[in-house]
């Protein structure tokens, strides 16, 4: 017991040191990438118009043909309401007509309206009016009646 008191206020004999392992290498880190945030999506003309409850129709192409200019056709794109719109104005005439049916009809009228609108134009400007090869004469028959031709 004494031997115990006597090693319990001795110091212990340290024990030689251990030498440290030599720390591992790090691996070599990847750069970090920073995450990819969601580009927001842009929508289209058509699709703001659709999403707002609006009428959309616009000429996406046209298409002439070099040998005759007189021939050529338009790529025209729509949406619903576009249409909804048109049947309201009347121009679905069919019951089976198509969306495309509905917005060509409306489209040739269009054209119509505009090929007329440069024909009265014209008519009223009194230069070109002379120049026209169609010429009316007019005679007085005498007693109030004029011939014309």
């Amino acid at each position: 017991m004494l031997k115990k008191i006597i090693d319990w206020f001795n110091e212990p004999q340290a024990a030689p040191p251990t030498p440290e392992p030599e720390p591992k290498p790090k691996k070599p880190r990847k750069p970090r990438q920073p995450k990819p945030k969601p580009q927001p999506v842009e929508l289209t003309d058509k699709q703001k118009a659709t999403a707002a409850g609006e009428p959309y129709i616009a000429i996406l192409k046209v298409d002439l043909d070099p040998n005759d200019i007189n021939n050529g056709s338009f790529d025209l794109d729509w949406n619903d309401k576009f249409v909804l719109n048109l049947v309201k104005q009347g121009y679905k005439i069919r019951n089976d007509d198509t969306d495309a049916d509905i917005v060509d009809r409306w489209f040739q009228t269009v054209c119509r309206n505009i090929a007329l609108e440069v024909y009265e134009q014209e008519q009223a400007d009194p230069d070109k009016r002379e120049s026209e090869l169609r010429i009316i004469q007019q005679r007085d028959l005498g007693d109030g009646y004029t011939e014309v031709s």
